[in-house]
């Protein structure tokens, strides 16, 4: 089937339901990271306490704790990173079976289309998966370069220790916007995949996440927290 007569074999509304998807995963990460008015995000807050971690991290002669912490967070991109691989390969694994694929869409989901269509929309889900691990990949190697920075740091009272750790602090900020970026892909690829399901489900689900994430960044408690300082 050619690739035309495949996308004919979609209606109008599988197109919106798809638009809806993309403009709400690029929007919420530009709002997140640019937030609109003086409302900042849990992120961007977090990115101040990264910066004042490298100040203080200046000041002391011992930096074992930094180092574990700095570990932590980078196994925890390798975890991500790892899990993404085996979820692109298990979505390609199904879509690559047309059998199984056809006898689980003609059952389950009772859609008589050709399975050339329900691959094309694990694509996009796989699509998704393989940005996360980009994301995750790239966040792991920038805390890489900034564990070496902080390694650089030199003693507290020399001159050019806090530009160091300032250097170190701002690229701990870019390894989190990545791995942010990269669960935010997660995010999506979860929502893709009810487009399975039909194009009223994605757009329900792309509406559901951007809430979800909307309200984690702006209205959840640990936003609370970090901006007035409440107690939890």
């Amino acid at each position: 089937m050619g690739i035309a007569a495949l996308f004919d074999l979609f209606t109008p509304l599988d197109a919106i339901a798809v638009a809806c998807l993309l403009i709400a995963y690029k929007a919420i990460g530009i709002l997140v990271e640019h937030p609109v008015g003086r409302r900042r995000s849990v992120t961007l807050m977090m990115s101040e306490f990264r910066r004042n971690w490298m100040v203080e991290l200046a000041q002391r002669e011992n930096r074992i704790f930094d180092s574990q912490i700095i570990g932590s967070l980078r196994a925890s991109t390798s975890f991500f990173a790892s899990t993404s691989i085996i979820a692109i390969g298990g979505v390609l694994a199904v879509a690559g079976n047309a059998e199984t694929l056809r006898t689980v869409t003609g059952g389950l989901l009772s859609d008589d289309r050709p399975v050339e269509v329900h691959q094309l929309k694990l694509v996009t889900v796989a699509l998704f998966l393989v940005a996360a691990f980009l994301h995750f990949v790239w966040s792991n190697r920038i805390f890489g370069y900034c564990s070496v920075v902080m390694a650089s740091v030199p003693a507290p009272g020399n001159s050019r220790a806090m530009h160091v750790a300032a250097q170190a602090g701002e690229l701990g900020i870019r390894a989190a916007y990545n791995f942010n970026r990269g669960l935010r892909a997660v995010y999506f690829a979860l929502t893709a995949a009810t487009w399975m399901i039909g194009p009223i489900p994605l757009i329900v689900a792309t509406l559901a996440t951007l809430w979800t994430l909307w309200e984690r960044e702006f209205r959840s408690h640990p936003h609370r927290i970090l901006a007035r300082g409440d107690m939890p």
